[in-house]
């Protein structure tokens, strides 16, 4: 293992909660630190927690509160880092010109960035990049540029990674000595060469002897994947794979740990070796942005939420996937291990530890004597936890879904699509939204959706196969569909709600209004996806004729629709090629003005912009 000196800081600073009673600070070290912040011509007092993942790994969050006043909002704020009386540098996390990083609390929000799905070794470049690029040029102008940056989904993937990056966090995890987890009973190669493009082949399986006799794969005599993914060749499976690959997707710092330029692999066939080499190129472009995202991070307050790749693909999507993946030991761990990190480098962040902190003291007793954690107590009280979702108190107001753990689950058919949120979310979501002029909801999976696609799950879904396709949108379920629409058609929600979502991997603009009542609300469906990812652009154009033609707004076939008491209005783009759908990697812009949406953006990976049309009907 590797003793050589290490960076003092390994990821960050990252300007997490930020609002005027407190605000989040996280980072990660190579060493103990007894740190505080500064916030420049602010009195305030700092809380600081760590948490040691390795030997030369410490994971660091600092809450800042006001002595006397609250923060000054609307107001750009410098801050310094320090290790006792020693002030730790950073500068190459400033915008030029600037001494120190400098973050804004937002009293009323005008303008957010907003993105999902962000691939580092999908080929189109990161979007988080152009983001940066968008406040750079705003602070230049001595504006404060995106008042919050919100991430709605896939800000890793857990069950889709390249050969090169699983090479890399093995090295990393060495570098660091990340600390390991007990033992699990899979049985992979040694050699992390021979894992590549093979660990599926190891992950639990259901026996045939076990599927239904009905179906054709128990007459194949054909095995079923626990993990349903279609690229889970190199799936992590460890709480230390896991931890090393958040930090490859944060930081800079970390690949240089690793020497990745002289990571290398001798494929067995031309295909596999051409797969190996392109996703390293796609992988080095990424490592070249991070340097911009540090910045974006360290300047402009960012929150999050999980989605399915975070932990794994199709995570929950039906009772009888919870059944299955929950009662193996091995398949449990994989899960648990994403969502352990989920709360470690993204969960704390959002609630500034307010509910999160409740679980650190619980994960800290898990870290045996032989130095392994041993997580089977602390798994329960992981799984107990009822607090993912959260909410900001901007001007709108923000409300972030947790559609991943409180699941409708059909109970009839253990098969069929859960709901995305179960009764009693969707009841407190419904109390969220009253004696509110406007709303932001932000969820992963948009709720207005493309309906030739939704048709196109559901046939899947009625021929037994709903994780081929993921059938996993809002109007999959009956009974979460009737109560979600039932609350928008309610005269006292708000006059404007923004949906902000992402999942789909192209990027749409829906405004929907009730057929029938006097309220006179709408909802704006927005959703931006992805950030480092794209849908195949011939197959998108395609459905999205088909929609044009299917769906058009006299076609009889909305009245099958679930929400054909609610008028949906499709957007086009402005100028040359007009079109609904857009396959372009790129972060949404979202311009508000008096708490009403003025304007919607994409910003792509080459800096252009696509703006969508408002006014059209």
């Amino acid at each position: 293992m590797s003793q050589a000196p290490l960076p003092l800081l390994l990821m960050g600073p990252m300007v997490r909660r930020a609002d005027k009673n407190e605000v989040c600070i996280q980072f990660a070290t190579s060493t103990p630190l007894n740190c505080t912040i500064e916030l420049k011509q602010y009195n305030s007092y700092c809380e600081h927690e760590s948490v040691c993942l390795g030997e030369r790994l410490f994971l660091h969050y600092v809450i800042l509160k006001p002595i006397e006043h609250e923060f000054p909002l609307d107001t750009l704020i410098s801050y310094r880092l320090f290790n006792g009386e020693n002030e730790i540098a950073l500068n190459e996390f400033c915008y030029p010109n600037k001494n120190t990083p400098e973050f804004a609390i937002p009293s009323t929000l005008t303008h957010i960035l907003h993105g999902s799905c962000r691939n580092p070794h999908h080929p189109a470049k990161d979007s988080l990049v152009a983001a940066n690029h968008f406040v750079q040029a705003k602070r230049s102008d001595n504006e404060i540029g995106a008042d919050i940056l919100l991430l709605s989904g896939d800000q890793v993937y857990a069950d889709d990674v390249a050969g090169a990056m699983l090479i890399a966090i093995t090295r990393l995890i060495d570098v660091l000595g990340i600390y390991q987890e007990q033992p699990l009973d899979i049985e992979l190669p040694e050699d992390i060469q021979q894992q590549l493009y093979q660990r599926h082949l190891y992950l639990p399986k259901v026996p045939w002897q076990q599927r239904n006799k009905i179906g054709v794969g128990y007459w194949l005599k054909k095995d079923v994947p626990h993990f349903s993914s279609l690229k889970a060749d190199n799936h992590l499976v460890f709480f230390q794979e896991f931890i090393a690959l958040y930090l490859l997707n944060f930081s800079p710092v970390v690949w240089q740990l690793v020497d990745f330029e002289s990571i290398n692999y001798q494929a067995s066939s031309p295909k596999c070796q051409d797969i190996f080499d392109n996703e390293k190129a796609a992988l080095l472009a990424f490592k070249t942005g991070l340097n911009d995202t540090q910045v974006l991070f360290a300047n402009v307050p960012s929150y999050m939420m999980f989605d399915d790749h975070d932990v794994t693909d199709d995570w929950n999507l039906t009772a009888g996937w919870e059944q299955v993946i929950y009662q193996h030991p091995v398949s449990r761990r994989i899960v648990n291990n994403g969502l352990i990190s989920y709360w470690l480098f993204q969960g704390i962040g959002n609630d500034a530890g307010n509910k999160s902190f409740s679980l650190l003291a619980p994960f800290k007793q898990s870290f045996a004597a032989d130095e392994q954690w041993q997580f089977k107590t602390f798994d329960k009280t992981l799984l107990e936890f009822n607090h993912w979702h959260y909410e900001l108190n901007t001007v709108p107001k923000v409300v972030v879904l947790d559609t991943r753990t409180h699941r409708w689950r059909n109970e009839q058919n253990f098969n069929e699509p859960s709901g995305l949120l179960d009764w009693e979310r969707l009841t407190e979501l419904e109390d969220s939204l009253l004696t509110h002029e406007q709303v932001i909801i932000v969820s992963p999976a948009p709720v207005f959706g493309v309906k030739s696609i939704e048709a196109i799950q559901a046939l899947f879904n009625i021929c037994g196969q709903p994780l081929l396709v993921d059938v996993e949108n809002w109007m999959a379920h009956e009974g979460s569909a009737k109560k979600l629409l039932d609350t928008f058609r309610r005269d006292d929600t708000p006059k404007e709600t923004l949906i902000l979502s992402g999942d789909v991997h192209y990027s749409f603009c829906f405004s929907v209004q009730k057929r029938f009542g006097k309220h006179p609300n709408r909802i704006w469906q927005l959703t931006a996806s992805g950030i480092k990812n794209e849908f195949p652009r011939k197959l998108i154009n395609i459905l999205d004729k088909l929609d044009s033609i299917l769906y058009a707004p006299k076609s009889p076939l909305n009245f099958f629709t679930k929400r054909w008491q609610m008028e949906v209005d499709k957007h086009q783009t402005k100028g040359e090629g007009q079109k609904y759908l857009v396959s372009d990697a790129a972060i949404s812009l979202i311009e508000l003005e008096n708490g009403k949406l003025a304007r919607y953006q994409l910003i792509h990976t080459d800096n252009r912009t696509t703006e969508f049309d408002l006014e059209q009907n």
